[in-house]
């Protein structure tokens, strides 16, 4: 069973900066490509972030492009975000999820089969 429990969330002004963490249980963590995605109040699911099982490719959503960067430390089963220049809408609940094996798509909920329980980013005006 994969466990991923996600920390780092909290308030924020606009223009700061956060960085999410998402510690996985497993031995398998190295073999899979991880991916972040965000849910605000009344809107769907979207894709934010993806790197790839060694941190060799990053996939980034237009809206973050720039400002979010993340990475990951296979030694200790983490994934990071780092969140910089945040912005009001931003604010939402952050999910780290593992891609599912052998799915090619990395920006689609769907493709993702474990996921952590969230944390919450608010980004104040």
């Amino acid at each position: 069973q994969v466990q991923l429990v996600e920390s780092g969330g909290g308030l924020v002004q606009a223009g700061g900066s956060l960085r999410l963490s998402c510690a996985a249980s497993g031995r398998t963590f190295s073999s899979y490509l991880m991916g972040w995605f965000r849910q605000a109040p009344g809107k769907e699911r979207e894709f934010v972030a993806a790197i790839t099982w060694n941190g060799g490719s990053t996939y980034y959503a237009d809206s973050v492009k720039g400002r979010f960067t993340s990475s990951r430390d296979n030694a200790k089963n983490t994934v990071y975000l780092q969140m910089n220049n945040l912005k009001p809408e931003d604010t939402a609940v952050y999910y780290c999820a593992r891609r599912k094996q052998f799915n090619l798509n990395y920006d689609s909920a769907g493709g993702y089969d474990y996921w952590g329980q969230g944390t919450q980013v608010t980004v104040s005006s």
